[in-house]
């Protein structure tokens, strides 16, 4: 049904328009496909093996309708890592590259966004820039004064990783940070392509712009950490977590999303916003922000008190990965529970087909799940999947649905 309804993009190809995409990732690629429908679009990113699986129309991330679609795009659609066959003649140049939190300087670590617009105005001085990658609130008014350059503009993702491509083309919001008519043509080029017609698209300045990502992620962290923490109440006092999360989502004032209680929140996006938005609260009266960030730490701590209390000897470790149907370990709260338990000392073997290795930090990775269901006394596991049912008995999880 969705690729009966892109088809209808296929129509509207217009060459008047060339894209480039700084950045091979969920952002990137997604966006990349969803524009190719309309325009010529290019990939820059550096590593190589991406750029050569992009060329092969294999994707080198896990997404389904990436999957499905990248087979199918347009003859121009291509991957590089020349720069200036990227940038040189492009009307359009959108930065997707990663921004990770730095502990050090408690802010977003942007140096790949300044090597890319550096990049990009060495070979094209005509362009406009839009940046995709998350950012401190003021950095395009940061960077604008920096390179001298005023058209730079910032237009927030809210994709989730494993359908990004489908929530590029069913955006519940197109956000631009800017109300010029630049600005005012990029919110239509997206708006053309999106498959939900009556999308709000919501023109800003840029550092509100910035702020609405942050704030928007802060608030789905503070969701999951008050069912995590509705779920540990409920542990403590022996009570059933489902009743109650049930009667309380119920009100649809709360519904029912985002609500499954999980070991702490993770991914790309969750633990860096919320810690970036904190540290942009410096001398502003807050509690709820360093809540956030500090309940999810807590739940971790919870859940490594939990498995301790069982005095298992080998505990298995089903899975590292943030979340079902998901090829990304960053900051996903596993990790850190792992950490807490090598603390206590605790013996423990990993189940996760991703990894390669043998070994996690002196840690043995089992490479059959026979022999890791066996070799494990308790199994950890965040989500429960089907794999896993069989071994109800062994298995610690927090799960009481199927939802992520």
């Amino acid at each position: 049904m969705v690729m009966a309804t892109m088809s209808r993009h296929i129509n509207l190809r217009s060459y008047t328009l060339k894209i480039a995409v700084a950045g091979i990732g969920y952002v990137g690629l997604a966006n990349a496909i969803m524009l190719d429908q309309s325009y010529q679009v290019t990939l820059l990113d550096l590593n190589d093996a991406k750029v050569d699986l992009i060329n092969k129309h294999i994707s080198p991330i896990k997404d389904s309708m990436i999957d499905e679609f990248l087979p199918n795009v347009s003859k121009s659609f291509k991957a590089t890592h020349n720069l200036e066959e990227a940038y040189s003649d492009k009307d359009l140049v959108i930065i997707a590259t990663p921004t990770n939190y730095d502990v050090e300087t408690n802010s977003f670590d942007t140096s790949s966004i300044e090597i890319t617009i550096k990049n990009i105005l060495l070979y094209n001085k005509k362009t406009t820039i839009l940046i995709k990658s998350t950012i401190p609130v003021g950095y395009v008014n940061h960077v604008r004064d920096i390179f001298k350059y005023d058209d730079i503009y910032f237009s927030p993702e809210f994709l989730r990783e494993g359908t990004a491509l489908y929530d590029c083309l069913n955006p519940s919001r197109i956000v631009i940070g800017g109300k010029n008519k630049k600005a005012k043509k990029i919110g239509k080029i997206f708006k053309k392509l999106s498959l939900n017609r009556t999308v709000p698209v919501i023109h800003t300045n840029a550092s509100e712009a910035e702020s609405i990502k942050l704030f928007a992620n802060t608030y789905l962290a503070m969701r999951v950490a008050f069912f995590n923490e509705l779920d540990t109440y409920a542990c403590k006092k022996s009570l059933d977590t489902k009743d109650i999360i049930d009667g309380v989502c119920t009100d649809s004032r709360i519904g029912h999303f985002y609500n499954n209680p999980s070991f702490g929140y993770g991914g790309y996006c969750l633990p860096k916003d919320t810690k970036q938005l904190l540290s942009s609260y410096n001398e502003i009266p807050n509690n709820l922000m360093k809540a956030i960030v500090d309940s999810n730490h807590t739940r971790k701590e919870y859940i490594a008190s939990k498995i301790k209390e069982s005095k298992s000897k080998i505990v298995g470790i089903y899975r590292l990965v943030m979340k079902s149907n998901s090829d990304n370990f960053r900051e996903s709260a596993i990790l850190d529970v792992i950490e807490l338990l090598k603390q206590h000392g605790q013996e423990m073997v990993i189940y996760e087909p991703l990894l390669k290795v043998n070994h996690i930090d002196n840690i043995p990775i089992v490479k059959s799940f026979k022999e890791f269901v066996n070799t494990s006394n308790l199994i950890l596991a965040n989500r429960v999947d089907a794999t896993l049912k069989p071994y109800s008995e062994k298995i610690f999880s927090r799960s009481i649905s199927n939802e992520n």
